[in-house]
């Protein structure tokens, strides 16, 4: 680093002394580190100049190599000491090539020189232009040093809270404190504290950090959420839930999320079913649907699966699932003890197969192409978890998506080059165009049509089924589309839920001995005020024509979406639908 014994400089609130390697913010004393005090000092000696990555690294660190984490983490760092906000800018960043000091720089004509500290006593001499030099003594208790005021490292573990949803606690985290939301759902298992123990997934999150609030969270049943038995581990619609509740209790009202491997199929059914709290989508080595079938050639086969299902219950505890998820780190011993270690916090071995279970039943094929906020499909060519060419498929079906592949063999995208991989989504969604008003959801529409009444009691009995209807669509969260003398139509953001709601509907018909059919289909319906209209209510109808009385039927997408939550299905066959030119495949709710 150049010399700086002569350096006082006045940036905002803040005076920076080069000589003394202090940095003040009125008459605090705030405490850096070496090297992120140097990060500061060049920063603000080149005020308004872009400087490389490069250029910083190779003065900062003289003589020594450095991986950009470090650098990066410095000014995540830096950013929140000097407390940035969207109407307070210090430290630009200028993707993928470096930082520039934004905030006007000037050198005052004060120069304040420490002499010497004592016990008790500091000597400081205060020099004005022009006027002769004057000391006066300030006992040392008179400089403070506010160290409540001084953020945990970036290295630390946040502070972790809890939010209720019904009876769960969700275990959740807040980093950052930038004018952009960003909700991270990790894949697979996971745990918050550990996230931050191995340097590499710190950087990661340090660097989402540094231009966001980042929110993170540990889904029900793993990490330090409430451990719930395996019959109740969480679906996608009510992983949708919880992070629904973990941003209710931070005060968020829109957020960016990210979301990695089987992280990226809630994040798109969450998107197209809750636009308005969805301001992008980010999904990195992600997939549509788990397991292999003549239409998706990608996909793994059910022999391969029950293969890992055995590995989990044999070795778990051990850095199962390593060779595919972070291949160039297998020789790495430190990395290898810190994944068994993250794997064994995160879940119970019971756990980590049910969970692995559930998650090779997702499909959401039919859900991507209903979401309509910016979004960005990021993966790896040499994946060796998922394939390129289901994040291409992602892609392709997501309308106006971006999709971006990098050279690379690991799944987990801080392990290998993470620095593209923030680069490029940094780049995205700080200069994301606003997305346009959403007039179009995600919804799973039940229709119920009354076939018959019982003899001599038409007014009563329809009464009487119209206030029980009503309580019901109530009490599952559903939202009333219409109701007549020939049934009902209501739409739920939840398929299971929606199939809930209509089976306590169905059981209650059969006590009345009423006779109806209902039908349920996931799709866009298009919404105007309290109004819904589009595909999915046609065929919720036409679903309910197909049925016998008393009987439930649901579309394919309708199985899929409730994997893992318990509610039975049987094939009822492939069926033509009004003037649809595709068959559809329909299934039988159970009892």
């Amino acid at each position: 680093m150049t010399d700086s014994n002569s350096e006082i400089y006045q940036f905002g609130n803040y005076r920076l002394d080069g000589g003394e390697r202090m940095l003040f913010d009125g008459e605090r004393s705030i405490a850096l580190a070496p090297k992120i005090f140097d990060t500061l000092l060049l920063l603000v000696r080149n005020g308004g100049r872009v400087l490389s990555k490069e250029r910083m690294m190779a003065e900062i660190w003289e003589d020594s190599f450095v991986e950009e984490n470090n650098l990066a983490q410095n000014i995540s760092y830096l950013r929140r000491v000097l407390g940035e906000s969207a109407d307070n800018k210090f430290i630009e960043t200028v993707p993928k090539f470096g930082y520039r000091f934004v905030a006007p720089v000037n050198q005052p004509p004060a120069r304040i020189e420490t002499l010497t500290a004592e016990r008790t006593t500091a000597r400081i001499f205060v020099r004005e232009l022009d006027e002769p030099d004057e000391a006066r003594e300030i006992p040392v208790a008179a400089i403070r040093v506010d160290r409540a005021s001084i953020p945990a490292l970036a290295s630390g573990v946040p502070e972790t809270r809890y939010v209720q949803n019904g009876d769960v606690n969700i275990a959740y985290q807040v980093v950052g404190d930038g004018d952009m939301d960003i909700v991270f759902v990790m894949g697979w298992v996971s745990h918050l504290e550990y996230f931050w123990k191995h340097h590499l997934f710190a950087s990661f999150l340090n660097r989402l950090a540094s231009f966001s609030r980042l929110i993170l969270f540990d889904k029900r049943g793993t990490g330090l959420s409430d451990r719930v038995p395996l019959s109740q581990l969480p679906t996608l619609e009510q992983r949708m839930e919880d992070v629904h509740a973990v941003m209710d209790a931070v005060g968020s009202e829109r957020a960016v999320l990210i979301g990695v491997s089987e992280g990226g199929p809630m994040c798109s059914l969450f998107a197209a079913t809750y636009p308005d709290r969805t301001s992008a989508v980010v999904m990195i080595g992600t997939y549509a649907k788990r397991l292999k079938d003549f239409d998706y050639p990608w996909g793994t086969s059910p022999e391969a699966h029950q293969k890992f299902y055995d590995l989990m219950q044999r070795d778990w505890g051990k850095a199962v699932g390593i060779e595919a998820r972070a291949p160039s780190m297998v020789e790495d011993e430190e990395f290898r003890a810190w994944w068994a270690e993250y794997l064994r916090n995160g879940a119970s071995p019971g756990a980590a197969v049910a969970l692995t279970k559930m998650n090779a039943e997702i499909d959401v094929r039919n859900v991507l192409p209903l979401v309509h906020v910016p979004t960005l499909v990021i993966h790896r060519t040499g994946d060796l978890c998922l394939k390129a060419e289901e994040g291409r498929y992602v892609a392709e079906l997501i309308p106006g998506s971006k999709y971006v592949e990098f050279d690379g063999i690991d799944h987990l995208p801080f392990v290998g080059n993470q620095d593209e991989i923030l680069d490029e989504i940094e780049e995205f969604l700080t200069g994301m165009r606003g997305a346009q008003e959403i007039d179009r959801v995600l919804a799973t529409v039940v229709n119920v049509q009354i076939v018959r009444l019982p003899d001599g009691s038409e007014a009563d009995m329809l009464m009487r089924a119209g206030v029980f209807v009503r309580r019901q669509i109530e009490l599952f969260k559903g939202k009333e589309i219409s109701i007549d003398r020939g049934g009902v139509t209501a739409a739920f953001d939840g398929p299971a839920r929606a199939i809930r709601c209509a089976t306590a509907i169905n059981d209650s018909a059969r006590r009345l001995n009423l006779a109806i059919r209902t039908g349920l289909h996931t799709g866009e319906c298009e919404v105007r005020g309290d109004e819904y209209s589009g595909i999915a209510v046609e065929l919720a109808t036409l679903i309910a024509n197909e049925a016998a009385d008393n009987e439930i039927l649901a579309s394919r997408t309708v199985k899929d979406l409730v994997a893992g939550s318990g509610i039975g299905f049987s094939e009822h066959g492939l069926m033509s639908l009004g003037d649809h030119p595709d068959q559809w495949r329909l299934f039988r709710v159970a009892a």
